[in-house]
């Protein structure tokens, strides 16, 4: 009867899906394509979630171990879910292809100060022993940059420092404002190898400590690392530079964050803005990474972005498109996330790391097989500043 009931509600999908499902009466309801592992669900209460919030049923199923993957892993299981949506649009296992779609679809849009700090400590405080296990040596927690497939973790993280340096334009002594500086790796390359003075920060305060650590190690560095709000900032800049964080920001602050940039860029400065997008049109939100990953922010679509800037003095004079680039990073995050499992699991418990585990794996498919992408867009406030053409940039 409930076989029955599930096949009826997603019909076509199961049609369509290359794993094995197998229900908690033990009843097969669809066969693995060759290669393609079989999941088992443990739990009716798995089951009657699915049509209606598939990604959260999805990932508490695995973190609570109520979902079973025989002959495969979950992220076997996770991309022959992700493959249905190549075949069909309906109902559930259609959906749950949404959780890799908008895996950084945030629910809530507002940002208080209180709120945004509350967010980035969630998430970024779990301590940065934990980040080691799987981040290259600079804590780059975002899209690497690969110029051909062989490229390592480490070299793309350094390939796309490189590559936003050459589009911010650095001149020896510049200032830079970088918003959102992580762990100060990108703000101590400007520094050490362009000679910017650069002042970086944060509203996480294990990555301020962190980055405070290294840029004591070369006092004679000019950058300096401060917990603060970048609606609090008041001083001028030759460059603005925000890799990984416009994401947090929420889409009502969308106006107020290009206001600040157009507030504190002099008139002749260049800003680069790195971030994720999606061309999808979306609720933006998803239950899981809401509730487990991510308590906040929205990955925004180009015409959003662009409605934010039309509204200052700002001109924007280029934008990159990076595909791929963010799959082949999550995936080198991922594997070396699972070769560190257990010391994972030293810090924290089994059910994190499960949640840890279909975090990565999802996001990684995401970037694979939907249209989420990475924006660089690349602002100045006058005309003339920036060349005509890209041919500096491959120099």
């Amino acid at each position: 009867m409930l076989g029955k009931w599930l096949q009826w509600q997603c019909d076509d999908a199961l049609r369509a899906i290359k794993c094995g499902i197998i229900l908690p009466d033990g009843q097969s309801i669809t066969l693995p394509q060759d290669g393609y592992p079989i999941v088992e669900f443990l739990s009716w209460k798995t089951v009657f979630q699915l049509p209606f919030q598939p990604t959260l049923a999805v990932g508490e199923a695995y973190a609570n171990g109520t979902m079973m993957i025989h002959n495969g892993t979950l992220y076997d299981a996770l991309r022959a879910m992700m493959e249905v949506r190549e075949n069909t649009q309906t109902t559930m296992l259609s959906k749950l292809t949404t959780l890799y779609e908008s895996a950084f679809l945030f629910r809530k849009d507002g940002r208080r100060r209180a709120q945004s700090a509350h967010n980035i400590h969630s998430h970024y405080n779990l301590g940065n022993a934990f980040y080691e296990l799987f981040l290259d040596p600079d804590m780059q927690y975002s899209c690497g940059y690969f110029p051909d497939p062989e490229t390592d973790l480490t070299t793309a993280q350094a390939a796309k420092k490189a590559h936003i340096a050459k589009k911010l334009m650095l001149t020896k002594n510049a200032s830079v404002l970088d918003i959102g500086c992580g762990w100060g790796g990108l703000g101590l390359t400007l520094a050490r190898d362009y000679g910017a003075s650069v002042a970086g920060i944060t509203l996480s305060k294990e990555q301020l400590i962190t980055a405070q650590a290294k840029a004591a190690q070369d006092p004679k560095l000019a950058v300096d690392f401060t917990y603060r709000d970048y609606r609090d900032v008041t001083e001028l800049y030759d460059h603005i530079v925000s890799v990984g964080m416009f994401e947090h920001v929420g889409k009502k602050q969308f106006p107020i964050y290009f206001r600040t940039i157009d507030r504190l860029l002099k008139e002749d400065g260049v800003a680069v803005i790195h971030t994720i997008g999606s061309s999808l049109t979306s609720s933006g939100s998803d239950p899981f990474i809401s509730k487990y990953i991510f308590p906040g922010g929205y990955i925004p679509k180009l015409s959003e972005i662009m409605a934010s800037i039309e509204q200052t003095s700002l001109r924007v004079t280029d934008i990159e498109v990076w595909h791929d680039h963010y799959a082949k990073t999550l995936r080198h995050w991922r594997q070396r996330f699972m070769a560190k499992r257990e010391e994972a699991l030293a810090m924290f418990d089994d059910r994190f790391c499960r949640i840890w585990e279909f975090y990565l794996a999802g996001c990684e498919l995401a970037f694979s097989h939907s249209q989420l992408v990475v924006y660089q867009i690349q602002i100045s406030k006058s005309k003339g500043v920036v060349p005509i053409t890209r041919d500096y940039l491959y120099r």
